[in-house]
């Protein structure tokens, strides 16, 4: 069937990731979300392999975020708990959506209607802005007398 929306787990791919978590073993899963991103961002191959794994991956980091989505609620999510993500996984987890979308052979050209694929972008732009949220602003210098 491949994709049929435009959240992080609509999709085969993604849908098969999601029932993996749930099979594995829980101590299994970090390790799991991790190394779909780690190998996103390593991808040299001119395809990347697990786009779609990784916004799902994504997703689950965001979800335990400020602003995040909770996970119960992804449609076609796993169902199964996942671990308490360490803080490092949200650098990654961002550094790997950017190399999705920025990929020049990516998931566009898998969307025959434009609508759809703007309505994606703006799923995988909201998960970025959970995860690198702009540093708050902290004045560098009191300039009181």
């Amino acid at each position: 069937m491949g994709t049929w929306d435009t959240g992080p787990f609509d999709n085969d791919t993604a849908a098969d990731f999601a029932l993996a978590l749930d099979d594995a073993e829980p101590e299994e899963r970090e390790s799991m979300v991790r190394g779909v991103l780690a190998r996103t961002v390593d991808d040299d191959s001119g395809f990347l392999m697990e786009a779609d794994q990784t916004v799902a991956a994504a997703a689950l980091i965001a979800a335990q975020c400020p602003g995040g989505e909770p996970a119960e609620a992804l449609p076609y999510g796993p169902r199964a708990s996942m671990p308490a993500f360490p803080p490092a996984l949200r650098v990654l987890a961002d550094e790997a959506l950017a190399r999705v979308v920025d990929f020049e052979s990516g998931p566009e050209g898998k969307w025959v209607d434009p609508a759809a694929w703007r309505r994606w972008r703006a799923t995988v732009q909201r998960l970025r802005a959970v995860l690198a949220p702009p540093p708050p602003t902290i004045p560098l210098f009191d300039l009181e007398p």
